[in-house]
């Protein structure tokens, strides 16, 4: 499949650090970061020409494919959360904020923190997409115990935010090797650079320690990674990437937007993968 190409402006980096963490509980210093010319990745990967090789309709009839590959290689995956993300991913082609063949990142958050609840897939392929990641993920303290029930978009709240980022440049700051990423949910995650809620690895995202604490570590709102795997997955979805957070929020499944560029409902979405029917989808005529 031919690669879309259309325009986007890149954002500017922020000297700003990461979201400050918590390990057991007890809250972190927050240092103040500033991004070092060395440290910080260029930005041309987000780059977009004005020039659209493909109709977008015939890249949308891709993704019932996609969606079934997708069960295939992450089958404990929940099918209703992966048809969301594709979806999501295709608005985003179409805008111009990624690729046709960037990264696509999922994190189901109605999942328990002491799970793997973090896919990320190589999409190059569009009809054979590869699995590359399945990890645990922190949420922030202010979502709430082992399974996040509040979300928010707000400074200071320490939680978690639901939609659409899209990933940018790498930095160095009070939580080592960071990612920083950029909100395309109006209302749910557009404050995520403002909040600095970055990818980046911390030690209390640890299955060791998960029996004793009942859940992971929790964060300030930032998707947190084991140490162990941060680094190399941070550098596969820095650049142009796309992360879809999910969860069962009544108020995100309504009014988000990301996911909504057919037209269709998050309920529509979800109830169509998760028939019994959507294992055996095929795509549509463009």
């Amino acid at each position: 499949m031919k690669t879309l190409h259309l325009a986007v402006t890149a954002a500017l980096a922020l000297a700003v650090g990461g979201c400050s963490v918590q390990s057991a509980d007890v809250a972190l210093a927050m240092a103040d970061a500033v991004v070092p010319a060395a440290h910080a990745s260029t930005m041309s990967a987000t780059v977009r020409s004005n020039v659209v090789t493909q109709p977008l309709l015939q890249a949308a009839s891709l993704v019932p494919v996609q969606l079934s590959a997708l069960r295939a290689i992450a089958p404990k995956a929940d099918p209703g959360v992966l048809a969301l993300a594709l979806e999501a991913r295709q608005c985003a082609v179409g805008s111009g904020d990624v690729e046709a063949d960037s990264r696509l990142a999922v994190i189901d958050y109605s999942r328990p923190s002491t799970e793997r609840r973090m896919w990320v897939f190589d999409m190059a392929d569009a009809a054979a997409p590869k699995l590359l990641y399945n990890e645990y993920v922190a949420h922030g303290q202010g979502s709430g115990g082992n399974v996040p029930t509040r979300f928010s978009n707000q400074d200071g709240t320490h939680a978690t935010s639901l939609g659409s980022f899209v990933t940018a440049e790498t930095y160095y700051g009070s939580n080592g090797y960071s990612l920083r990423m950029d909100g395309r949910d109006e209302g749910f995650n557009d404050n995520a650079r403002r909040r600095a809620i970055v990818i980046h690895g911390a030690d209390y995202v640890n299955p060791a320690n998960f029996a004793s604490l009942g859940r992971a570590g929790r964060s300030w709102g930032c998707p947190a990674l084991r140490q162990a795997v941060a680094r190399d997955m941070i550098d596969v979805l820095k650049g142009g990437n796309l992360l879809f957070s999910y969860a069962d929020d009544a108020k995100f499944l309504a009014k988000g937007q990301s996911f909504a560029c057919d037209g269709r409902s998050a309920n529509q979405i979800l109830a169509a993968a998760r028939s019994p029917q959507s294992g055996n989808i095929v795509a549509a005529a463009p």
